[in-house]
């Protein structure tokens, strides 16, 4: 009777009310509009009436009008004003308000908003509906918005769903408990023994969704992943009768390759085929997981090879879907421990795919290669031509991952070829290209090179091709290896004042670099020995007047930037020490520029010009030809770390300095700027960059008075001379040094100041051997590291030499051992370079220090020590007082 009377009234309240406009209407009224304006104005229209039914509860039409506002919504339009419009057909007993209602709080509804509480008991009554169809709106919406507390109070009902014996609803509502796992993850355990019984399905709706939400577990939980790899077993229903063998107590690999298996070998099932592959979908998630699973996993991935090497044999290429399977297969083949007959199978795929003519299919193609060059480079050699003709390709992204690719694929072997067909890219490729990779091509050569003159014409093919877009770091990495190739010195000067001769505009860094040569070397293109000459074609025929008509050019060049005028005043300056005669046209020349309206270019001006005038006879000693420069190879990897490791704790070893350059750097003071403080002078400290220079008085700072001990009282008490400036040697002897006397390839004009005679060398420096042991003292014991003293005496007076001795005690290494001491400004502090950075358990590190005491006053250390063990990072300060007085002696 109840449902008779409902439909009464509902058939009442459709004769009162005026019966409201249909969707299709709404829409073709929509689509006749011819503006934007029209468009509003039809909607406005639609959602004023809309409205108005809302507040009138007109329950007989709810659900036409919130089917409007759903594409009114679709639109971009407003219509949150329909939320509680959607709840309310949620819980309408009519399935066709519900599926309205459910399809309504998925678009309008989120977890951002509190509306979306209110169906959460809605939810629940409908997941206990005796209807599949109910059941399946209920899962969908929530795994569409459900939020983490929705997901806390309703997981038990889906886990309880996961496990119905209607397949329809057990794939929603594993897709559902898959969304859950998104949002809460510690609900995941909930879902565990449900799980077991979704690869034993029939199903492959069920099936797939089973393997997806066993993906999601393994891929953020170590312990799931543990879990299936090793206490799997799967329970098969009595009397269910499945395409599959009875899978009862054995793991999920070998469950997931038969069920592979089943899917390759299966014939032809209307329900499934896709282009000829049977369910390419469930293959596709099926293979992802037994990636998952085979990492790092030498059993599980024995037990997958076979089936990998099936399914890259038999799958049909001609198609896309086809060529789906083949790269996830490649992609599980790369990521598992597989033999490496598969890992070249899984690389000629690849060599397959950049043949194929769809642009997508080749784009991944290479961008797997490039991923997986590492794992077996030798197979990806095989298809290099292939990779290279990519190069040439119209899509930019096939050239930009083809381009990587190809540097990654060069060595010592194919450098020649290679560099080859670069250059002939990087001369024709568009201008976003030309920066990476010229600046790839020279960090190759310098790497594989066979020879300096091959490397030297490779970057002036480079600086040549690239033009304007050449990063700086080209600049100066030619002008080194020019400076260090003293055969080649006078070849390169050939050839760049062959190119020095064309219009440079568009080449500023090839105008740098060939002025600077032609600065350093330029009487060999006048009165070069021609009888050496390899090549005559390498002979340059040219005159002071030719050279300096070029440099005229150059310097009043509008299209020359600053920097370039730069380098050029300054090769024009040392060619007056070059040529013979033209000295006076060379000043007039650099006369010019006393009145430039840049401030730099004036600068140097004035500067250059004393030079010719009343400091005349300091020109030809400070403009003489720079001795080769000394730089760490960037390709010697072992090298350069073990450099790095010798200069993190104190000095680099003698071998590793080059004492015909030793060059000062006062104010480098890394453990005085670390504690915070910005005046070096005020206290003597030894940091990851140390100096040796003789001492030099320096006027105390009354400034940052405050800041001269910031080590905590270390020289309370004590009446100080002037300060001492920190003993820094300084370690860079790379072609980039901080050095500001040094700075040719930055400020061309610091090199004037390179051939200062007052700069010591290792040689000059005071001989320190020690004469006798004084006593030893254990200045630090912690956490089973132990630092020993060892006081020595030396010939100098009001010297002590310190050997530090760093003992581990502990069962672990300690990695990055880093000593630092800071004493008070009355002292001078010199740290020789450690023994090494690691020290092994039961192991040893020794560093000599060297401390000058002219006041003969009572010494005080600070030390911090930091190190690494067990993966976790220590450091720690201590204070160091009880020093003998008689060392001093």
């Amino acid at each position: 009777m109840a449902a008779i009377k409902q439909v009464f009234n509902e058939a009442v309240e459709r004769v009162r009310m005026p019966t409201p406009m249909r969707l299709r209407d709404l829409i073709r009224q929509i689509r006749a509009a011819r503006t934007a304006t029209e468009e509003r104005e039809v909607i406005n229209k639609e959602c004023a009436y809309i409205r108005s039914t809302f507040r009138e509860e007109d329950s007989a039409w709810r659900c036409r009008n919130v089917a409007k506002l759903l594409y009114i919504h679709m639109l971009g339009y407003p219509a949150h004003f329909g939320q509680l419009e959607c709840l309310k057909l949620i819980a309408s007993p009519r399935f066709t308000d519900k599926r309205i209602g459910y399809l309504g709080a998925m678009l309008l509804l989120d977890e951002r908003q509190d509306v979306h509480l209110l169906i959460t008991n809605c939810l629940k009554n409908d997941l206990n509906s005796s209807t599949q169809f109910v059941v399946g709106l209920a899962l969908c919406t929530l795994g569409a918005i459900a939020s983490p507390e929705m997901s806390r109070d309703l997981a038990a009902e889906v886990e309880r769903l996961m496990k119905s014996p209607n397949a329809y609803i057990r794939k929603k509502a594993a897709l559902c408990a898959y969304r859950i796992v998104l949002k809460v993850p510690e609900l995941m355990e909930i879902f565990l023994p449900a799980t077991r019984s979704l690869l034993s399905e029939k199903n492959h709706g069920v099936l797939i969704t089973g393997v997806t939400l066993i993906t999601e577990m393994c891929e953020h939980s170590p312990d799931t992943l543990q879990h299936f790899k090793k206490n799997f077993s799967v329970v098969v229903g009595k009397g269910k009768k499945s395409s599959f063998k009875d899978c009862s107590q054995e793991e999920i690999v070998p469950n997931l390759v038969r069920i592979l298996k089943n899917l390759i070998l299966a014939g032809y099932s209307p329900e499934h085929d896709v282009s000829g592959v049977s369910d390419p979908f469930l293959q596709v998630k099926i293979l992802r997981l037994l990636r998952i699973l085979g990492r790092n996993d030498a059993e599980a991935s024995e037990a997958m090879n076979d089936i990998l090497a099936q399914v890259a044999t038999n799958t049909e290429t001609s198609k896309n879907v086809g060529n789906t399977i083949l790269y996830e297969t490649v992609l599980s083949i790369m990521d598992i421990k597989s033999e490496s007959g598969l890992r070249v199978l899984a690389v000629n795929i690849l060599g397959r795919f950049l043949l194929n003519n769809d642009k997508n299919i080749r784009y991944v193609a290479l961008n797997t290669l490039l991923k997986t060059v590492h794992l077996d480079t030798s197979a990806v050699q095989r298809h290099r031509t292939t990779i290279l003709e990519c190069l040439k390709d119209p899509d930019v992204s096939i050239r930009r991952r083809a381009l990587e690719l190809s540097f990654a694929l060069i060595n010592s072997n194919n450098v020649r070829t290679m560099m080859k067909e670069l250059l002939l890219f990087l001369e024709r490729s568009d201008p976003e290209f030309k920066a990476q990779c010229s600046s790839s091509i020279v960090l190759s050569a310098e790497r594989y090179a066979p020879n300096k003159r091959w490397h030297l014409d490779t970057l002036l093919r480079v600086l040549i091709a690239a033009g304007n877009y050449v990063r700086d770091d080209v600049v100066s990495c030619t002008i080194q290896l020019v400076s260090e190739s003293v055969e080649q010195q006078g070849y390169v000067a050939a050839q760049l004042w062959r190119a020095l001769e064309q219009d440079t505009s568009d080449r500023q860094p090839l105008t740098q670099v060939a002025t600077w040569c032609i600065g350093e070397y330029g009487d060999s293109l006048l009165y070069g020995d021609v009888s050496v000459s390899e090549d005559p074609s390498d002979i340059v025929r040219v005159t002071e007047d030719e050279i300096l008509d070029v440099y005229q050019r150059l310097l009043w060049s509008p299209q020359n930037t600053v920097i370039t005028k730069q380098y050029t005043l300054l090769s024009l300056t040392k060619l007056s020490t070059r040529f013979r005669s033209n000295v006076e046209r060379i000043r007039q020349m650099v006369q010019q520029f006393g009145s430039h309206l840049h401030i730099e270019l004036q600068q140097r001006g004035v500067e250059f010009t004393q030079l010719f005038n009343s400091h005349a006879h300091l020109r030809p000693a400070l403009l003489e030809r720079m001795p080769p420069m000394e730089a760490i190879r960037r390709d010697n990897g072992s090298q350069q770390q073990q450099t790095q490791n010798n200069a993190v704790n104190g000095l680099l070893d003698v071998a590793d300095v080059n004492t015909d350059d030793s060059t000062v750097n006062s104010d480098s003071n890394a453990l005085l700027v670390l504690l915070g403080g910005n005046d070096p002078s005020g206290i003597s400290t030894d940091s990851e960059q140390p100096n040796v220079k003789p001492p030099v008085s320096v006027p105390a700072s009354t400034d940052n008075q405050d800041l001269l001990d910031l080590l905590g009282g270390l020289d309370m008490g004590v009446t100080a001379p002037p300060p001492v400036a920190v003993n820094n040697m300084n370690m860079n002897n790379n072609v980039h040094s901080t050095n500001n006397n040094n700075t040719l390839l930055l400020d061309p004009l610091g090199s004037l100041g390179s051939l200062s005679s007052s700069t010591p060398t290792l040689s000059s420096l005071p001989s320190m051997v020690p004469n006798s042991d004084l006593s030893s003292l254990v200045a630090y014991e912690k956490n089973g590291l132990r630092i020993m003293f060892t006081l020595e005496g030396v010939d100098i007076p009001s010297t002590i030499s310190i050997v530090m001795s760093a003992y581990n005690e502990t069962s672990l290494p300690l990695s990055d051992f880093l000593f630092q001491v800071a004493v008070p400004k009355t002292f001078q502090l010199q740290m020789m370079s450690p023994s090494g950075t690691t020290i092994p358990p039961s192991g040893s590190v020794t560093q000599i220090l060297r401390i000058q005491n002219p006041n003969k006053g009572a010494l005080r250390m600070r030390m911090r020590i930091s190190y690494n063990t067990g993966g976790a990072s220590v450091q720690e300060q201590a204070e160091m007082n009880q020093f003998p007085a008689e060392g001093w002696q």
